[in-house]
């Protein structure tokens, strides 16, 4: 007997083209919300002279990073290299996607993970769907974020949150199931509410975790801002295609190690916020 094909892909594509009949207005005006969000931060990155903004990122990382004199030291040469090689502005483009982005992907995961950690059954509920979401290709989110909102950061920017989602709400599911019971008893013993509990026992030992979540987040974050170059996303990942297509190592490899220096000046400060 044979089965009927089931039409996985004809049912996803009439979802979205409905998607995209019925929500066109709305989602044009969530696309230009968030161009101009995109486009401020860049502005804003951009709005300091080179030098300045190395000074102040160099002191940033030396207070963040708990005087760490090193760190500090090798953040200013790092930037002062993507200066010098010519890659300021489509760094600071990229860096703008990248917080943006990794912004609006805590602002949903770790709500989401702290009521999954409180509602077991939105947890089940959860973890499949994280599951596929870190499991499907990331070229999957380019299709219908391309088709919702057209060539560009927005789509980009789009795409990155649901790939670099899963993560936070893992972690932040996980750092509060984690917490002692004998603490969250002890605050129901002094009469604690749930806003009390959470903000002042849960939240602080579940931190480190959480801290990891956004680590990754992150991370997650902007190695899919260079993927979604592909869909029209500026900065360093348009660079980096443009040197495939050129064929010229240089330009892809300057552009390459200029997104290594974001990322592990990222991932240092991130690490350095957490509490051990």
């Amino acid at each position: 007997m044979l089965i009927p094909r089931l039409p996985i892909g004809d049912t996803v594509e009439f979802a979205v083209d409905w998607i995209e009949n019925n929500f066109g207005p709305l989602l044009d005006l969530t696309s230009d919300k968030l161009d101009f969000l995109i486009s401020g931060l860049k502005d804003a990155l951009l709005f300091l002279p080179p030098e300045l903004f190395i000074l102040g990122i160099a002191l940033i990382a030396y207070f963040a990073g708990k005087r760490n004199l090193k760190l500090a030291i090798g953040t200013a040469f790092g930037f002062f290299l993507i200066d010098n090689m010519g890659l300021w502005t489509l760094s600071m483009e990229t860096l703008s996607l990248v917080l943006s982005s990794a912004f609006f992907a805590l602002l949903i995961g770790v709500p989401v993970g702290i009521i999954s950690a409180k509602n077991d059954i939105l947890g089940h509920i959860v973890k499949p769907l994280l599951d596929f979401m870190q499991t499907m290709p990331s070229f999957v989110y380019l299709i219908p974020a391309i088709i919702f909102f057209k060539l560009g950061n927005v789509p980009g920017m789009i795409a990155t949150v649901v790939f670099a989602m899963p993560p936070a709400i893992r972690l932040t599911n996980l750092g509060i199931r984690q917490v002692p019971k004998e603490l969250t008893e002890v605050a129901d013993a002094f009469g604690s509410t749930g806003w009390q509990k959470l903000s002042k026992v849960e939240l602080p030992v579940a931190l480190p975790t959480i801290m990891a979540g956004i680590n990754q987040c992150i991370m997650l974050s902007l190695s899919m801002v260079v993927i979604a170059a592909m869909i029209g996303a500026r900065g360093l990942g348009y660079q980096v295609l443009y040197g495939i297509q050129r064929l010229d190592i240089g330009m892809g490899f300057e552009a390459g190690l200029a997104i290594v220096i974001i990322a592990i000046f990222l991932d240092r400060i991130t690490q350095n916020l957490s509490p051990k």
